[in-house]
């Protein structure tokens, strides 16, 4: 994939980051593109503004996409590295791709999903490190909530 279609696709992610930090929740976002480069669901992180410990980005960009005959080919944009929960949902779905904005304020199961076939694009961006590493230093009991510390 390349770095410019990635950039591109994260800044949709960015923006539900975004506003979910506005509404007094976790800046994490989230969007699931198909094969064509269709953008099927986007969400962010609802954990706080719902009450739900499930409604993680991924989670909510994924449900918002309904039901797809196959998730082959498609690709979930993440502002950060996604826990073992959203991992797992990557396996599960056969997603073919994952791209990060960041890993620097959490490693999560990335690794994982390359050792198992699921292409990974880190991009490290500079806008999403800035993001949630203040919101992990100005919120630390609810980031270590949300990543289960």
């Amino acid at each position: 994939m390349e770095q410019e279609q990635a950039r591109a696709w994260l800044a949709t992610a960015v923006a539900e980051a975004r506003a979910g930090l506005a509404e007094g929740g976790i800046p994490v976002g989230a969007a699931l593109y198909g094969p064509d480069g269709t953008l099927l669901g986007r969400g962010r992180n609802r954990r706080v503004q719902d009450d739900d410990p499930s409604t993680h980005a991924e989670t909510a960009a994924f449900r918002a996409a309904g039901r797809q005959r196959t998730y082959r080919g498609t690709t979930m944009v993440t502002t950060l590295s996604p826990c073992w929960y959203c991992s797992g949902l990557v396996r599960q779905f056969g997603i073919s791709r994952v791209v990060i904005g960041e890993a620097t304020t959490f490693h999560g199961g990335h690794d994982w999903l390359a050792a198992h076939g699921v292409e990974i694009l880190l991009l490290q961006d500079p806008e999403c490190v800035t993001l949630m590493s203040a919101f992990v230093r100005d919120n630390p009991d609810l980031w270590n909530e949300d990543i289960g510390d």
